[in-house]
């Protein structure tokens, strides 16, 4: 996974559950938490995310990760980029498929033929 499918991932889930740990984000993403940590920490210094401290019965330093509005605006940019390159795979994957049933067909073909 490219850093910036990490970074679209993390910014998805942040937008949708901000008191998201980074433990549960490995988990839910299939990465390590030290790959979590270090992309966090890359959206807290450009800005894209604050990380904010509270308190929970549970555990009781925790953070809310929230997406500031330039986070908000690169993950519409990091969408669309994510978008296109999945459409051009799933076009490159369509016609690979295309071509095996061709040829499945084409070799049925030639076994009835023989």
């Amino acid at each position: 996974m490219s850093n910036e499918d990490t970074s679209y991932y993390i910014l998805h889930k942040l937008g949708a559950q901000p008191q998201i740990t980074q433990r549960e984000l490995a988990k839910e993403l299939g990465i390590s938490l030290g790959k979590v940590n270090y992309c966090l920490q890359a959206l807290v210094a450009t800005g894209m995310v604050k990380a904010r401290n509270f308190t929970n019965s549970e555990n009781k330093k925790s953070y809310l990760y929230v997406l500031t509005p330039s986070g908000l605006e690169n993950k519409a940019v990091i969408t669309k980029r994510f978008l296109e390159r999945k459409l051009k795979e799933y076009e490159a994957l369509r016609q690979e498929i295309e071509s095996l049933q061709q040829d499945i067909a084409s070799a049925n073909q030639g076994v009835r033929e023989c």
